[in-house]
Order: C-alpha cells, then sequence, then structure tokens
C-alpha cells in the first residue's frame, strides 16, 4: 500500500465512527461549538428605549404631555418608536449578515467517517471521531494523539505558553491551538463547551484597538454632541433671562437636541458596514472585521506572495536531469514514493501526475512518511520494496537541502547546483531527489525541473493596483533568479533583493531606504516577511500583506490588511482581515475599488450631517438670541428629523466615486467644508424670514411654515453636494433608492405644507416660492463648496482631486 493514499498506516489508527453513529452522539453531545448567548429580541429592542438620546426623546414627549401639546406628544412618540424600530431593524440585518459572513469562514475538519476520509464542517465533530491535523491546521476539538511521529503546536492563547510545545502519541492538544510542525492522527475526547477551550472562555481571537474609520465617527459624534449643547444651553439660559415660560423652553431645546445629535449615527455606520461587507463576499473577498473595509482604502502597499497568487499553483513536471547513474524513470518512482496523492500539494499532484503509465509504483509499500515543513523544507518516506527486497528511504525537497544530505556524493551536488541556477535563468523551480543505498547512504538521484505559469489576470491585476496608487512588492521563498523572471513578466520591475537585506535595514539607514524603492524579495523565510511589514510600517506605509500558509500568519496579523488568499490555511484565515475564495489579485483590486466606494458614502455622510446640525441649530440660536423670535415649532423640528433620517440611511447603498488613490480621514477639511456649507445654509434661511415676514407680510404661523420647507427642501438637496468633492451633476449619478427616497420625503414634507398637517397650510404659490428659493440657493451652495474644495486642495498633489482622496498621511 503506498502512503500517497493514505495520511496513516492503517494499523495505526481506529477505524472512525460510522455516520449513523456520529448522528446519534452528536444528538448526545450537541454541536461542536461554543455556546453563543444570543440576547432575546425583545431585549435588544429595549435598548432602543435607553440611553441618552432615548432619555431626551421620552423627556421631550413627557414635557409635551405635561403642557398638553398632544399634537407634539404624538409625532415626538412616533419618533420615538420610528427610531428604535428602525434602529432595531438595521442592527438585526447587520448581525445577520456578519453571521453569515462568519459561517463561510467556519472551521472544517479532516475526518474518518464510514471507513473513509472526509472533509466536514468541525462543528460537525463528535467524541470519538478519527481527526488528521497538520502543519497550518487549527484544532477543531480536544483530541488525543494516536498516531503518527510528533506534532509542534502553538497554544500560547490557551494556556500562556509562550513557544510551541512538542506532543507525541497518547498527548492530548487542545481546541483552538495552532499546529506549527508535523502531522498526526488524534481521536476527539471532548467538544463544544467541553474542551479545555470552552471551559476556559479563552477565546483565541485577535484584539484589535480601535480604528481610524472608528476614530473619525466618535470625533463626528463628540464634536455634533457638544456643539448642540453649548447652544442649546445658550437658549436657556437666554428664556430664563427673559422670563419665558420654563416648561415650553424645556421642551423646545430638548427637542433642538434630539434632532441635532446624531441618533442615526450608529445605524447609518452599521448598515454601511454591513451593505459593504456583503458586496465584497459576493467579489470573493470575506471581511472578518469589518472595520478593515476603511483600512483597505487606505492601503497604499501590497506585498504579495507569487506562488498561487501571481501564479496559477499548477506546477508543470519538465524533463528530469539524472545523476549519479540514475535513469528518469528512477527519479520519477522515488520522487513519486516520497509524495502522498491525498494531500491537495501541488508539487506532490505535479510529481505524481507527471508519473508515465506502467511504472510499477504499487510493488512498493510505504510504511512511514514525515511531510513537509518550513524547516526541514523536504519529504521523506520509508519504503518496503517489491517481493522482500530490502526496505530503503526516499526524499524531496529543496536542492539545497537534498545536497546537504548526500554531502559525501561531491561530483553529483556539483553538477546538481550547476543545473539548478540553470533552471533558475529560466524561471523553473528545481526539485532535487534522493535515495538511500544499501548501506543507508544518501545518494543524489535528479533534479525535476518544475515551471508555475502565471495567472492569466496577473500582468492586468498588476498594473490596475499601480493605477489605483497602490504599489506592489513580490515577496517569495523563491530562487533569486526565478523571482526577477517572475517579475520582468509582470512588468513589476527587476530590482528583486534577497532576503538577507531585510534583516540589514533595521541596522543600516540605507538598506531601509533600498526596501522601499525594491520591486520585490526573494528566498524570504517567515520571519522576513514579519520584518519586512514592519520596517515598511514604520516608514509610514499602509501596508497589506497576503499569504495562505501557518508561516505567513504572523506577518498577515501584523499588516495592516492581512490577506489570506484562496486555500490558504486555517491559521492563516484566521490572522487575516480580508479572506479571498477566489484565486488570484484581481479580487483585492476589485476590494480596494468598493472599500474606496465605502469610504466615500461615510465622507458624503458625515459631512452632510455636520453640515445640517450647524444650519439647523445656528440657525435657531441666532433666531432666538438675537431676533427673540422660534424660526419654527417643536413639530416642524421633530418632523424634520424624521425625514432627514430616511435618505441618510439609504445613504449605503448610493452610487460613489472611486478615489484615484489611497484615502484617509482628514477631519479638518470635512468639517471646514460642512461648517462652511452649514454657514452659508443660516445664511439663505435667515434670507427666507426676511423675505416671508416683511416682503411677503405672512402671519407669525406661515412664516414658520415656509422656514420648515425651505430647511427641508434645501436639507435635502444637500446630500447631493457631499457625495463627493466634484459639482452636484457630476457621475456617478445618484441611486436610486437614495433618490426616490430623497424626493419621497420631500414629497411629504410639501403636502404636509399645503394641506396643513400639524402646521399652519401655504397657498401653493408660496410652496411653489420655496422650491424655487431652495433649487437657486442650491447652486449657489454648489459654487461655494467648489471654491471651498479648490481653497483646501491648493497647492497640494492633484489639485482637482476628490476630497478625500488624498495620499494616505504617515503613521
Amino acid at each position: 500500500m503506498s502512503a500517497s493514499n493514505d495520511p496513516t498506516p492503517a494499523s495505526a489508527a481506529p477505524a472512525g465512527l460510522s455516520s449513523a453513529e456520529a448522528a446519534a452522539r452528536q444528538a448526545r453531545y450537541g454541536p461542536n461549538a461554543l455556546a453563543e448567548v444570543r440576547e432575546a429580541a425583545w431585549r435588544r429592542l429595549a435598548r432602543f428605549f435607553w440611553g441618552p438620546i432615548p432619555w431626551m426623546i421620552e423627556a421631550a414627549a413627557l414635557l409635551s404631555l405635561l403642557v398638553r401639546h398632544w399634537a407634539d406628544f404624538g409625532i415626538i412618540l412616533a419618533m420615538l418608536l420610528l427610531n428604535a424600530g428602525v434602529g432595531f431593524w438595521q442592527e438585526f440585518k447587520a448581525d445577520n449578515a456578519i453571521t453569515a459572513l462568519k459561517r463561510r469562514l467556519a472551521l472544517n475538519a479532516r475526518v474518518l467517517r464510514d471507513g473513509r476520509w472526509q472533509e466536514l464542517p468541525a462543528a460537525a465533530l463528535v467524541p470519538g471521531d478519527v481527526v488528521l491535523v497538520k502543519l497550518g491546521n487549527i484544532v477543531p476539538a480536544d483530541l488525543r494523539l494516536v498516531a503518527g511521529d510528533y506534532l509542534s503546536v502553538d497554544q500560547s492563547a490557551l494556556t500562556g505558553e509562550s513557544l510551541p510545545v512538542d506532543r507525541k502519541r497518547g498527548d492530548t492538544v487542545y481546541s483552538g491551538a495552532v499546529v506549527k510542525l508535523g502531522e498526526m492522527t488524534g481521536e476527539v475526547t471532548a467538544t463544544g463547551m467541553d474542551t479545555y477551550f470552552g471551559k476556559t472562555a479563552q477565546l483565541v481571537q485577535s484584539a484589535h484597538g480601535v480604528s481610524h474609520f472608528q476614530r473619525a465617527v466618535l470625533k463626528i459624534g463628540n464634536f455634533l454632541i457638544v456643539t448642540t449643547l453649548v447652544l442649546v444651553a445658550l437658549i436657556l439660559a437666554l428664556a430664563a433671562l427673559r422670563r419665558e415660560p420654563l416648561l415650553e423652553t424645556l421642551q423646545f431645546a430638548l427637542i433642538l437636541t434630539v434632532a441635532a445629535i446624531p441618533v442615526a449615527l450608529p445605524a447609518v455606520l452599521s448598515v454601511t458596514m454591513a451593505v459593504g461587507a456583503e458586496k465584497l463576499a459576493r467579489m470573493k473577498a470575506i471581511v472578518s472585521r469589518l472595520v478593515s473595509i476603511e483600512e483597505l482604502a487606505g492601503l497604499d502597499l501590497l506585498c504579495s506572495d507569487k506562488t498561487g497568487t501571481l501564479t496559477k499553483n499548477e506546477l508543470t513536471l519538465g524533463k528530469p536531469v539524472c545523476l549519479g547513474g540514475a535513469s528518469g524513470q528512477d527519479v520519477l518512482v522515488a520522487a513519486a514514493l516520497a509524495s502522498r496523492r491525498d494531500d491537495g500539494d501541488a508539487i506532490d499532484a505535479a510529481v505524481l501526475g507527471g508519473l508515465p503509465s506502467g511504472a510499477g509504483l504499487e510493488a512498493y509499500a510505504v510504511r512511514g512518511f514525515t511531510p513537509f515543513d518550513p524547516v526541514r523544507k523536504r519529504t521523506e518516506a520509508e519504503v518496503e520494496g517489491p517481493a522482500g527486497a530490502p526496505s530503503f528511504k526516499v526524499s524531496k525537497g529543496a536542492p539545497q537541502v537534498i545536497a546537504a544530505l548526500a554531502a559525501g556524493d561531491a561530483a553529483a551536488v556539483a553538477a546538481l547546483g550547476t543545473a539548478v541556477e540553470g533552471f533558475a535563468q529560466q524561471g523553473y523551480r528545481a526539485l532535487a531527489v534522493a535515495r538511500t543505498d544499501a548501506a543507508g547512504r544518501w545518494r543524489l538521484l535528479g533534479l525535476l525541473p518544475l515551471f508555475d505559469p502565471l495567472r492569466d489576470d496577473s500582468a492586468a491585476t498588476v498594473a490596475s493596483l499601480r493605477a489605483m496608487g497602490v504599489g506592489l512588492k513580490m515577496v517569495t521563498g523563491d530562487h533569486l533568479a526565478i523571482a526577477r523572471r517572475t517579475a520582468g513578466e509582470l512588468a513589476l520591475g527587476t530590482d528583486i533583493l534577497p532576503a538577507a537585506e531585510i534583516a540589514d535595514a533595521a541596522r543600516d539607514p540605507a538598506g531601509d531606504a533600498r526596501l522601499a524603492t525594491a520591486d520585490g524579495f526573494a528566498e524570504v523565510l517567515p520571519e522576513h516577511k514579519f520584518a519586512l511589514v514592519e520596517r515598511l510600517q514604520a516608514q509610514g506605509r499602509i501596508v497589506g500583506m497576503t499569504g495562505d500558509g501557518v508561516n505567513d500568519a504572523p506577518a498577515i496579523k501584523q499588516a495592516d490588511v492581512g490577506i489570506a488568499v484562496s486555500g490558504a490555511t486555517d491559521a492563516a484565515r484566521a490572522a487575516a482581515d480580508l479572506v479571498l475564495t477566489a484565486p488570484g489579485l484581481s479580487v483585492i483590486a476589485s476590494a480596494i475599488e468598493e472599500s474606496r466606494r465605502i469610504f466615500e458614502r461615510m465622507i458624503g455622510y458625515a459631512t452632510f450631517r455636520i453640515a445640517e446640525t450647524v444650519r439647523v441649530l445656528l440657525f435657531m440660536t441666532l433666531s432666538i438670541a438675537v431676533f427673540r423670535v422660534y424660526p419654527v415649532t417643536a413639530v416642524m423640528i421633530v418632523l424634520l428629523a424624521l425625514l432627514n433620517d430616511f435618505p441618510i440611511m439609504t445613504i449605503a447603498y448610493d452610487n460613489a466615486p472611486v478615489a484615484a488613490g489611497p484615502v484617509r480621514w482628514d477631519m479638518r477639511r470635512v468639517l471646514t467644508l460642512s461648517t462652511v456649507l452649514g454657514v452659508t445654509g443660516v445664511a439663505a434661511s435667515f434670507m427666507l424670514f426676511w423675505i416671508a415676514r416683511d416682503r411677503f407680510h405672512l402671519p407669525p404661523a406661515q412664516v414658520q411654515s415656509m422656514v420648515f420647507l425651505k430647511l427641508l427642501v434645501a436639507g435635502h438637496l444637500t446630500i447631493y453636494l457631499t457625495r463627493g468633492a466634484g459639482p452636484a451633476w457630476q457621475r456617478p449619478w445618484p441611486s436610486w433608492t437614495l433618490f426616490l427616497t430623497c424626493e419621497a420625503t420631500q414629497v411629504i414634507g410639501t403636502t404636509a405644507v399645503l394641506a396643513g398637517w400639524f402646521v399652519a397650510p401655504l397657498d401653493w404659490r408660496y410652496v411653489l416660492f420655496v422650491w424655487l428659493y431652495s433649487l437657486a440657493w442650491f447652486v449657489v451652495n454648489g459654487a461655494v463648496k467648489a471654491l471651498t474644495v479648490r481653497w483646501m486642495l491648493r497647492g497640494a498633489d492633484g489639485g482637482a482631486a476628490a476630497l478625500s482622496a488624498t495620499p494616505a498621511p504617515s503613521r
């Protein structure tokens, strides 16, 4: 029996369970998952009625009840219920979306069921199952190791041990531990909450601080809240000095506070991120940490693996080079014996696929097998020859490692070096093969040239990333000559450095500069990748790192955006912010584009929300403080807040421009532009107030109706202004969802004014005047915005670039 078809000798492990027995045990023990405490729906809904903002709304409703303003009370109560309902529904949708995405990242396990090895969800494991764990796997349950040579596992997140620990047959490995070296078979002893992982509740998860995005949103919220409270305090102080009715003034102040403070901010954040994550998932890029979308939008440098990412990882076997008198058949048979068919390894598949029919492999029996790992860099098999012939060993792997095994065969080693260099110049990867002789000494048999062709879309994707302002450095463990040939074919440039220069860079400033200008790095080990990310981050770059193996996990976790490519190990996926489910880099280019759209939506929302607060709150405060008039009623403020919430929610579905380069939050620009638009809106509101009162000589109630309609129509038009840095008519056009919602709420507000719902009715001619007046100021505001953007970008690179599309600042 060949080991290429079975992970462990049949006699070394239990036979496993049948499907029927496993089903019975799962009914008894439950799924292999940690019990998730989910809050009851009614409790989650109740949370929306508890907190500073709901308290203010409830207090305003209570004061309206006390002063018997029934219309105010009814509308404020409706606002409270609507805010709670919308917030609950959006959070519910966002939670479901995130849960669905996480389900796609659920671990699988290789399990012996019904007498054959199968890939099953880790949640389906039950005590007694037989499981294979190997390099890069996360241990899916508590296991007692029963077969295999050795295992090295990192269980620091569970036990606090800082170094990987070695385990052998009879030892226990815990659920959640990461396999660093080796391969063994284990029997499940505990699942779910009964595991060490479950009992201690020390969950293996990355601890991340507050992202740039979250800090920006907090700054926006704090700015609006502080501004609101200061101006409302001024209104209350003036009312007290003027001896105005306390209850009515307090009610008005509370309502004004509710309208100005960003009640919808958390919902808009959740919906925008969740909608974006769902769209990225459809692009085959699963976001494991929602806030990483913002980091992806600011990415300016991507360090990419070569094999399987830039290339197809579909190795083609060339003609063997024979050494030491061996034949091509000898080389191929020995290499095939040192391979395993069921591992999914690309090199093994190429070797076994290149073996000619009738090679006689079935005459050999593999009695022991040591799989490849990044430290040994070779496989080894102990083989029993045909018809009782003496056993021998075969090995295949990196040429320098195999050459070290056969160091006594000096002539063959010299020939090996020459052949490897020749293959490298042609872009081939060479695999050396050796076998022990009758005396147990290793002898070189030959070399197998392997060629991994470029992916069809790699060159176009590299060009696309560069056009988006994202630099790309190739990082590979391959020979320097192979790396240079591949980089040249991709038009990356051929300035490829050996990995040793990465370590030297920390000690040499000139070497550090070389890292910044290099096109890639060759002969790289895991510690080099980690150091490279650190050095590039120290230079102020926002770095992405792709990888697929457990050896890539430290660098993936250190990167600003860690990316696990298609087919990555569990450990790499667990460390990553973004998990690709389709091969190649084109997915990353699409993900960057979408993340920049999401970022633009949030910039637009932030600018609009600040401008709206300044426009309404400053106008109200100045009207009361200077002119001693209330330009709108409390009911109008509540209606305005309600009608504003709906289009704000649809910003998450808006069409958004894609910035030409990496984007970062620039709060100075956001606050400047939004404040300018807000102050311009205040001027327009005062002018309309003067026209209605002193030119049209309308009664106070109808003046308030005109001002209310102007605040509504002009406010919704401001959404179109803040969608990007260019003119409002610049493409992409607003999405139908945003446009129809904006116009529907404007129609509702206009109908309320015409019909006299909760406000004094207006003649249609005054309503038409307000619309024309608002549209005229929309043009004026557009010109003011253009001048402000031009002033802010004066002297900056790209002068007319999008407001948020400036190069990411140094970290």
